[in-house]
Order: structure tokens, then C-alpha cells, then sequence
């Protein structure tokens, strides 16, 4: 499978250009981990397939224009690990030249004006833990979306990015606010909670939020105004469809 997704990158490497990122309308912002190490273990991680794809799909068959960003920019580094679990959109993904593309050339997070996006949506997987805590673009971009009336969210490790997002008056994003993101128990349940640079959960209780705990691995999405999030990869989908009701309105 780890050489048939290869092969199949390389050759929508050959056949597709990269994505354009001009200024449009209705436009969303999906953001993934450049993180490809699970700490110290010699295994691989990054984004989590599902929790890309999703949203994806949701947002394009809603109308709406998505760019696919990463922390370094150009291929992320996706975890061979979410093709062991069967989905919906594995296939389609597959055979999709354009979101192949933008996978494989996304936008260093550095060139992203945040005045060009409705919403933004911060993707999981473990390699987020990693370099989405105290990034100074991913903090500049939220905070700019948010105070634009716009809509900041995440899934799953995605929350990772909320922990350092400050306001333009000092005060955390989180500060007060209702959030779900991977609890302290899925966590032991992968056998990462020690490996992981720190627990999501506690950290976001620390920060000053109100973290919502659903039952494991099930749906569980909080709406707190315009910030929205999901606990996990059964939650990508409703968080997709929770942003679009919030930008239709």
C-alpha cells in the first residue's frame, strides 16, 4: 500500500500543477502538520487522512474555494497508517488530481494573508502536537480570521493550534470558551499519551477553556460562536458542516 501511495504522488506530481492561491471569494483555509517524526520511536506520523478529506469534500460540494496550507509548505507528510481503516474518500482522494496537488504543493503557512479567508480549519494527526503549538503564523492567521468576523476551527490533535492563539487585546482565543479536541483517554487508548510532547486536553484546560469530553473515537463537536471544533476523526465531517452553516448564514 506505502508504494502504491507513492507511485500514485508522483505521478500526480507529474501531471498536476500546483494550487492557486489569489484572492477569491468564499474561501476556506484547511491547514496541515509539515511534522513527519512520532517523537523519539523511529515510526512516522503526520496529517490524518480522514480528517482532511472530510472537511475537503464537504466545503467543495458546499461551493466554496479551498486552499490546503502546511507549516513548511510543499508535500505534507500524510500517515500511511489512516489507510488501514476503511473511508469513504480513500479512493476518491486517490484519484483526485487536484486535492493530490495540493497535498503535495501546499502553501507555506508564512505566505497565507488571512484577510483572503472566510474560515480556517486546522487538520489532525499526532504531527501536529509537534509544530503547531506557539506558531507565530498559524497565532497571526487565527487571530486575524477571528477579528475579521471570520471562523477559526479544528479537529482532533488539530486543537493543538489553539493553545498559544492570542487576541489583539492580550487575551487567549481559548480563554472561556467551550472546545472539544483528543481527550487523555484516546490518547493512552494509541499508546502516545508518553510520547506526545504534551496531553491536549490538559493543555487547553490550562489555557482557559471549557473542554467538552464525548465518548471515545464517537462524534463530538462543540460550537462556541465562531470557533468550532471536533474531537476526532469521526467528528471531521460535522465540523465541516457546522462551519458552512455558520458562513451561510
Amino acid at each position: 500500500m506505502k508504494n502504491l501511495i507513492h507511485a500514485t504522488f508522483i505521478l500526480f506530481l507529474i501531471i498536476t500543477s500546483g494550487q492557486s492561491y489569489a484572492n477569491t471569494s468564499d474561501k476556506i483555509l484547511i491547514v496541515l502538520t509539515s511534522h513527519s517524526e512520532l517523537g523519539n520511536t523511529g515510526k512516522k506520523t503526520g496529517f490524518w487522512l480522514p480528517e482532511l478529506t472530510h472537511p475537503y469534500y464537504e466545503f467543495t460540494n458546499a461551493g466554496f474555494t479551498v486552499d490546503v496550507a502546511s507549516i513548511d509548505g510543499g508535500m505534507a507528510p500524510l500517515d500511511s497508517k489512516a489507510f488501514e481503516e476503511a473511508d469513504e474518500f480513500h479512493d476518491v482522494f486517490l484519484k483526485d488530481a487536484t486535492l493530490m496537488s495540493k497535498v503535495m504543493r501546499t502553501i507555506p503557512i508564512a505566505n497565507i494573508n488571512a484577510a483572503d479567508y472566510q474560515a480556517v480549519l486546522f487538520s489532525g494527526g499526532s504531527g501536529p502536537m509537534w509544530d503547531f503549538p506557539n506558531n507565530p503564523d498559524i497565532n497571526r492567521i487565527s487571530a486575524a480570521i477571528y477579528e475579521m468576523n471570520g471562523i477559526v476551527s479544528a479537529v482532533c490533535h488539530g486543537g493543538a493550534a489553539l493553545v498559544d492563539i492570542k487576541l489583539s487585546n492580550g487575551e487567549r482565543l481559548i480563554k472561556g470558551k467551550s472546545v472539544a479536541a483528543f481527550t487523555n483517554e484516546e490518547e493512552q487508548s494509541l499508546g502516545t499519551a508518553e510520547i506526545i510532547p504534551f496531553l491536549l486536553q490538559d493543555k487547553l484546560i490550562e489555557r482557559g477553556a471549557n473542554f467538552i469530553i464525548g465518548k471515545p473515537w464517537q462524534e463530538n463537536v462543540v460550537v462556541d460562536g465562531r470557533l468550532i471544533t471536533g474531537q476526532n476523526p469521526a467528528s471531521a465531517k460535522k465540523v465541516a458542516q457546522n462551519i458552512i452553516k455558520a458562513l451561510e448564514q
